[in-house]
């Protein structure tokens, strides 16, 4: 995984986020999974008739 920068707060939101053990990295592996179901998800529910 490629190395982010992000801004302090959002950082102390990412802090709250996290579960016991998660790493970061697993936490925005997780982010992104949610991200791209929502997409998807928005983009094919359209489709049904």
């Amino acid at each position: 995984m490629p190395d982010i920068h992000v801004s302090e707060e959002t950082l102390e939101r990412l802090k709250g986020l996290r579960q016991e053990d998660e790493s970061y990295e697993e936490l925005v592996e997780e982010l992104i999974n949610i991200y791209e179901a929502e997409e998807l998800t928005m983009f094919h529910g359209g489709d049904e008739v």
